[in-house]
């Protein structure tokens, strides 16, 4: 008779602990994975009202963050006319033959919006990159290190010019399988040493290496900069963070850089940290992955 009552007793606990366990999982798979899950709507106790709020607030979530990417895109598409209104104006200066002096103005302000362009561009790309990543559960995939190198290297090659900085690239492994998305992983390594350049000093060396430890994939971003106290480590990665500042030839930043790299990153099974023994000792960025 115990048994019974105790196995019935079982019984009632799991019923009324199964809505729990569905709604649950439900978040889970919303934030884990962004999956949109449909709860079922036929328990009319506590539990089912519970349901019914989480959907709606998963659904809500879902909607504003797809508002906010279209915002975005928006604002990105409306940001290339910007630029392309003083292009404009450049080429047409250029087409009037104009004086060598006011040519080498006119060139400076077209390379200046192709610059522009061309970050909007990589911007757009990787917010999709990144939207598309967070509705999926990432599959490891072989990346070969010898074909992101060149695109890697045209993005940052004119900063490096404009510095007359030093990029030694050493590569010890031709490939590993990642959880991450090729596309994204250049645009992560562009912003660490794009970083790492706008923080370095002229006539100086920025050493970026890929290389296996025991089980993991590392690649470290190292210059010999202006660096960071050790205190301020948790600061670098914070949206919008207090630590933005200029650069050694008064490059701007968004302070949002930083940010968006660690959040991919360890969106994609990876860590990201940052070190540096203080002031003008330079910094190193390492990405960590296991393989």
């Amino acid at each position: 008779m115990t048994l019974l009552a105790t196995a019935v007793t079982l019984l009632v606990l799991k019923q009324l602990i199964k809505p729990i366990s569905i709604a649950s999982k439900s978040l889970d798979d919303y934030r884990n994975n962004r999956k949109l899950s449909v709860l079922p709507t036929d328990y009319t106790d506590e539990a089912g009202l519970l349901m019914c709020n989480i959907q709606e607030s998963i659904y809500e979530s879902e909607s504003f963050i797809n508002e906010k990417q279209d915002l975005i895109y928006m604002l990105s598409h409306d940001l290339k006319n910007f630029a392309g209104n003083p292009q404009g104006l450049a080429k047409l200066i250029l087409s009037e033959n104009p004086s060598d002096s006011v040519k080498h103005l006119a060139d400076l302000i077209c390379e200046s919006t192709n610059l522009q362009f061309r970050y909007i561009e990589n911007f757009i790309k990787l917010l999709k990159e990144q939207d598309q990543v967070s509705k999926v559960i990432p599959e490891a995939r072989i990346i070969l290190f010898a074909n992101i190198l060149p695109f890697i290297n045209e993005q940052v090659e004119q900063r490096l010019i404009d510095k007359n900085i030093t990029l030694n690239l050493s590569v010890e492994t031709d490939e590993a399988k990642l959880k991450i998305d090729e596309g994204l992983l250049v645009q992560v390594l562009v912003n660490l040493i794009s970083n790492a350049i706008k923080f370095s000093y002229f006539d100086s060396e920025i050493k970026t290496r890929i290389y296996k430890e025991n089980s993991n994939l590392v690649i470290t971003v190292a210059d010999k900069g202006i660096g960071f106290d050790k205190h301020q480590i948790e600061e670098l990665f914070k949206k919008f963070t207090k630590m933005s500042r200029l650069g050694t030839a008064n490059e701007s930043s968004t302070g949002i850089g930083l940010y968006l790299c660690k959040k991919i990153i360890e969106k994609n099974k990876g860590r990201l940290s940052a070190k540096s023994e203080g002031k003008n000792k330079g910094a190193e960025f390492k990405i960590e992955f296991e393989i």
